[in-house]
């Protein structure tokens, strides 16, 4: 297939679903993208760590307002540790020191620490990552040297699975929430154990409805053509959210910013307003809209397919 050079002439949005390789940075895996379809907008919903693979999300077009949906469903990993090793990165790619005298560890000590690490827990971020402090990112301070502090986060891990082990190696599968960090903990359990541990390996399996299996490898080849066919329904992006199903009329109104008066008999009993996907008679995703309980109106917020004839702000 051809490699076209842009995406001018060429309607690119959706979101696509990408197999990120190792030793690159999903930076660069937008970059990529940003390039082939120009001038569509790219964003991804989630970064990997260069030494990680896997699932990718990016958002193309107008479809970039959904970055937020998406991180916010569940994340499933399969990460690779060594036990009696300790890092300033928590994972290789960082300065390793060796722990001395390093015990054996069995196998059944290792599963007896994992549900301390399952549900709410209390995180510390790794000294080499993104997140702010002070208003400068964290892995910026640490290789000027600078000495700060990063204070413990709230996260969720709905759950953690050990799938082999070999000591000192063990391999973990684990469901969580948005802002975890794997590497942490591998570095916490291995503390828990007295031995310390670095993550070796970090694969992305799944993130929502988007998996390994059905993601997008990129390779030489990769082209307009080939992102074009590849694109994925915006409505994946908000597959936790109550649906409302509209017909013409009702999407014509949403399209003019118009409140739809409805009584959803689907949405969930609540006395707060909640955000709903409203659902083109086609089956796309149209509009993310409020629902108001009290006055049982949809309030439009973002319109992503305006219906024909309709103004869109």
């Amino acid at each position: 297939m051809s490699s076209n050079k842009s995406g001018a002439g060429l309607k690119i949005s959706g979101l696509l679903n990408i197999n990120k390789p190792q030793d690159i940075t999903s930076r660069q895996v937008v970059n990529q993208i940003q390039k082939l379809i120009k001038p569509a907008r790219v964003g991804h919903a989630g970064t990997l760590d260069p030494l990680a693979t896997g699932v990718l999300v990016l958002c193309t077009g107008s479809n970039t307002r959904l970055i937020r949906f998406i991180q916010q469903q569940p994340k499933e990993y399969i990460g690779e540790f060594i036990l009696g090793k300790r890092s300033d990165t928590d994972d290789m790619t960082g300065e390793i020191s060796d722990t001395h005298d390093c015990r054996t560890v069995t196998q059944q000590e290792l599963e007896e620490c994992l549900p301390t690490f399952q549900g709410r827990i209390k995180q510390i971020p790794p000294q080499y990552s993104a997140v702010h402090i002070d208003g400068r990112r964290a892995y910026d301070l640490a290789r000027r040297g600078k000495s700060f502090e990063i204070q413990p986060r709230e996260v969720d891990v709905y759950e953690i699975e050990l799938l082999d082990f070999s000591f000192p190696r063990f391999q973990l599968r684990i469901v969580c929430g948005s802002g975890t960090y794997i590497r942490s903990i591998g570095r916490d359990l291995g503390e828990q154990l007295g031995v310390g541990a670095t993550m070796s390996a970090l694969v992305r399996t799944r993130i929502g409805p988007f998996t390994l299996n059905s993601a997008m490898e990129l390779d030489e080849e990769l082209s307009v053509g080939m992102i074009a066919q590849n694109l994925q329904s915006a409505v994946l992006a908000v597959e936790q959210l109550p649906h409302y199903h509209c017909d013409a009329r009702e999407l014509l109104s949403l399209s003019q910013g118009q409140k739809l008066n409805c009584k959803p008999e689907q949405f969930p009993t609540t006395p707060e307003i909640i955000e709903v996907a409203v659902i083109c008679p086609q089956g796309s995703l149209s509009a993310i809209a409020e629902w108001d309980p009290d006055e049982q109106q949809l309030s439009p917020r973002q319109v992503f397919h305006p219906a024909p004839g309709a103004h869109q702000n």
